[in-house]
């Protein structure tokens, strides 16, 4: 699959941040990406990436600090969707300024695809949109790199097609995540052989854990979830053997305007980041043995 779109194995993707830059491959370390769903204030960005960048720097991981500040794809026409983009951008700053870090945010269109790109470092493009052609180029020559997360609908290896994409738009810093896949009504399940066979692309692969226990519009106006298994899957995932672990945090979850029934309390990041970043270690010893 490599060879169909031009990317080495083990390809390298390069971020910089205002101050750590990171770099992503299948056989490097694995890096977190983390932070609430959604955008919810300037004081809450700037307290969740204070946190997260702590408990990266104690446990010595590399970390994109994530959070949407639109989320157009919810539910219900009711449902919370963040603020709005000028008024988003000068909060990415200030996180990256305060931070160091890399900053992640999704796009739904085009047109806001050179906007986000001046105040962030990573345009995420939603599972619903993995395959909008006019939003991948977009993304592609915006000059950041770009995350796309995997259809619910799509085979792995229809990923290729994406990827070709971009390439063709002139992007390599390329990131594939894994969110599951439908399985009848609103269930997600993984099947953690997705991750292999996506990595034959040479693009790093993101495994996302708490979206993979979403349960899409599991509770009639909003989805549902169930956060418990999040660190099974991510562990499951870090033994199989990923680039990175995303995964949404919140300090109060139950009461957050956006996934809360998926995220990760804050309180209970550290310990499964250390427990995931044990396994990526392990599973990384044996693929040098195997290689």
């Amino acid at each position: 699959m490599a060879d169909t779109v031009g990317l080495k194995s083990n390809h390298v993707v390069e971020i910089d941040g205002s101050s750590a830059s990171v770099r992503i491959s299948n056989d490097l370390p694995v890096v977190f990406i983390a932070g609430p769903c959604a955008l919810e204030s300037r004081a809450h960005a700037l307290d969740m990436s204070g946190a997260l960048s702590d408990i990266a720097t104690r446990l010595g991981a590399s970390l994109i600090y994530k959070t949407s500040f639109d989320k157009a794809n919810r539910t219900s026409v009711d449902s919370y969707r963040g603020v709005s983009l000028d008024e988003a951008m000068p909060i990415f700053e200030e996180v990256r300024a305060t931070t160091g870090r890399p900053v992640l945010t999704d796009v739904h269109t085009a047109e806001q695809c050179a906007a986000v790109g001046d105040s962030v470092d990573v345009l995420q493009i939603p599972a619903f949109l993995c395959r909008q052609t006019d939003l991948l180029l977009a993304a592609a020559a915006s000059g950041k790199a770009v995350n796309v997360k995997k259809g619910q609908f799509l085979a792995p290896w229809d990923m290729a097609n994406v990827v070709r994409k971009l390439v063709d738009g002139g992007c390599e810093n390329i990131l594939l995540t894994e969110r599951g896949v439908s399985f009848g009504y609103n269930t997600l399940v993984n099947d953690m052989r997705a991750i292999p066979q996506m990595r034959e692309t040479g693009c790093p692969i993101v495994f996302d854990a708490t979206h993979s226990v979403q349960q899409p519009g599991g509770n009639g106006t909003t989805s549902g979830g169930d956060r418990r298994y999040a660190p099974v899957l991510a562990n499951a995932a870090a033994a199989v053997g990923v680039a990175a672990v995303f995964m949404e945090v919140h300090e109060d979850p139950d009461n957050a305007p956006s996934d809360g029934a998926n995220m990760i309390r804050l309180e209970d990041a550290e310990r499964i980041m250390s427990r995931i970043m044990q396994l990526d270690a392990l599973a990384k010893s044996f693929q040098r043995e195997d290689a």
